[in-house]
């Protein structure tokens, strides 16, 4: 079974900080470049956050820049989004999802929800006072 899970998400005050996990189970993560995303109620998914498949490369929408890291760890077939500093405005769902590198290269990263081939189902984050 193939099977990409999120975690870590939760209520937390403006300022504070969670950091999400991305677990993948039936495939290694190890080939595949990793996005996060976001939906709030209203609005439109948007692409939060991009790691390629080897961890070299990076790219943040500039909304989150400074604030949030992703990183990785194959060894663990993991991928995590650290939050620091966050806002009312980044409450949302947050979800993972990968995409093949296979014939891109590994430093390559995807940015269109096209590209990507597994997606979780997304953890909860509510940035409230």
């Amino acid at each position: 079974q193939l099977q990409f899970v999120e975690s870590g998400g939760g209520l937390v005050q403006p300022g504070g900080s969670l950091r999400l996990s991305c677990a993948a189970s039936g495939f290694s993560l190890d080939y595949y470049a990793v996005g996060w995303f976001r939906q709030a109620p209203g609005k439109e998914r948007e692409g939060v956050s991009y790691i390629s498949s080897d961890g070299g490369s990076t790219n943040y929408a500039d909304s989150v820049k400074g604030r949030f890291t992703i990183s990785r760890d194959n060894a663990k077939n993991t991928v995590y989004l650290q939050m620091n500093s966050l806002k009312p405005e980044d409450t949302a769902k947050y979800i993972c999802a990968a995409g093949s590198t296979r014939y891109s290269g590994s430093d390559y990263i995807p940015k269109g929800s096209y590209e990507y081939d597994y997606w979780g189902q997304g953890t909860q984050v509510t940035v409230s006072s």
